[in-house]
């Protein structure tokens, strides 16, 4: 079981705190001492005032904040989670997963996702019908352009008709591809194009907000896991995906109230279904609060799932 850990640049409002080149790089420094195996950032190019009013939130440029996690830590591996792929042309992603993949010694895993706000799809151009089919799209566009060589690719969002684009990234044959969501849509694309699955706990009377299906306990999530295995035999795969979630209680507005025992007891459950990694936002109304909820997670639940 591996763990990743959020670096808190969505808190904008605390100023330099998190969102500065010193706020990212004591946090990553902490993160990777302290025995993550990832840190991870969010992404809201440009979110809609009615949905930050209910709670939502901004971020940094994920491509730039693991830059800079990259620069001053050597073995903690860099995720984005999520890069909302369909707002972004697919090479211009290419091109900046391959740049970070190669300066951080080929440390990223790429974790994409649809997207869900209509009104930030809106703002960036692009229609919330078609993410279906430009995330498909560009699952292959991008593999087409990590190989390094010359590529022909004619899709219905993007065409080339002969192009090339180096450096190829570090990893071979690309960086890990991980894509978020609990539908049967998210599901078949992570069995069909891509290297992991990153489903999050979701409660029913909040599934049609976040247009994905609900994931509420242990039994929902065992049976989603299920149905992706299954899926993955319809598929020519080499690996079996990995699964990274989200221990149910801990999101992103939850305080350090937990029980170590029952959080490492519900992550060991979820290693025997089948669960890799296990992503977590910790709180971080101030610097030392986010040190301390690190430094507590590393040492009472970290070292003794992994001893």
């Amino acid at each position: 079981m591996q763990f990743a850990v959020q670096i808190p640049v969505d808190k904008v409002h605390l100023g330099d705190v998190f969102t500065s080149a010193h706020g990212i790089v004591e946090c990553a420094t902490h993160v990777e001492s302290a025995g993550f195996n990832a840190c991870f950032v969010t992404d809201h190019p440009v979110p809609e005032d009615k949905w930050l009013a209910t709670g939502g939130h901004h971020s940094f440029d994920p491509f730039v904040a693991l830059t800079l996690a990259a620069s001053c830590t050597r073995t903690l591996k860099l995720m984005t989670n999520i890069i909302v792929l369909p707002y972004r042309n697919p090479f211009l992603v290419a091109k900046s997963a391959a740049s970070l993949d190669i300066i951080s010694n080929g440390r990223l895993i790429l974790g994409t996702g649809a997207g869900y706000l209509e009104g930030e799809f809106k703002a960036l151009g692009v229609q919330v019908e078609q993410r279906g089919q430009r995330m498909e799209e560009a699952y292959q566009a991008m593999k087409l352009a990590w190989t390094g060589e010359s590529f022909t690719y004619h899709g219905k969002e993007f065409e080339a008709a002969g192009n090339t684009a180096l450096p190829r990234p570090l990893q071979k044959p690309h960086p890990p591809i991980w894509i978020g969501g609990n539908s049967k849509a998210a599901m078949r694309r992570a069995a069909q194009y891509c290297d992991g699955w990153l489903p999050m706990p979701v409660p029913k009377k909040l599934a049609g907000r976040l247009k994905t299906q609900s994931l509420s306990d242990m039994e929902a999530l065992q049976e989603s896991v299920n149905n992706i295995r299954q899926m993955e035999s319809q598929f020519d795969r080499i690996e079996p995906l990995d699964i990274c979630m989200i221990p149910f209680g801990m999101d992103m507005r939850s305080e350090l109230e937990w029980n170590s025992q029952d959080l490492i007891e519900q992550i060991q459950q979820m290693q025997m279904m089948g669960v890799t990694w296990i992503n977590v936002t910790l709180p971080c109304e101030s610097k030392q609060l986010y040190r301390n909820a690190v430094s507590w997670f590393a040492e009472e639940v970290i070292s003794k799932v992994q001893c």
